[in-house]
């Protein structure tokens, strides 16, 4: 079992960064790869980024093309933690981001090869 909370989320302008936390537990947590999906009023649950597990000698990320260059993905593995550095970020980021958990190698980009999700964080961004 893993759980997984969120954390970071909150409204911004345009061109402002945001960094996204995500603190996992449960007894084998480092064998999970990572995943940040995001969901907008009205639309379905997407991707946004993904990261190997821990014990992955070398991490392997991936990222959505909407948020290629602006949006990083990285773990603290002495934490249990894994965080979302966005920046630049735009009006159309709006949404409630989610943060999940793997037992499948990859990382996998489909929400359907999570195995775990957390409760979700607002992210809101005015132009």
């Amino acid at each position: 079992q893993v759980q997984l909370v969120e954390s970071g989320g909150g409204s911004v302008q345009a061109g402002d960064s945001l960094r996204l936390s995500c603190a996992a537990s449960g007894r084998t947590v480092s064998r999970y790869a990572m995943g940040w999906f995001r969901q907008a009023p009205g639309k379905e649950r997407e991707f946004v980024a993904a990261i190997t597990s821990a014990i992955t000698w070398n991490a392997v990320t991936k990222y959505a093309d909407s948020v290629k260059g602006r949006f990083t993905i990285s773990r603290d593995n002495t934490k249990n933690t894994v965080y979302l550095q966005m920046n630049s970020l735009k009006p159309e980021d709006t949404a409630v981001y989610f943060c999940a958990a793997s037992i499948n190698a990859g990382p996998p980009i489909n929400s359907r090869a999570y195995d775990y999700w957390g409760q979700g964080t607002q992210v809101t961004v005015s132009s």
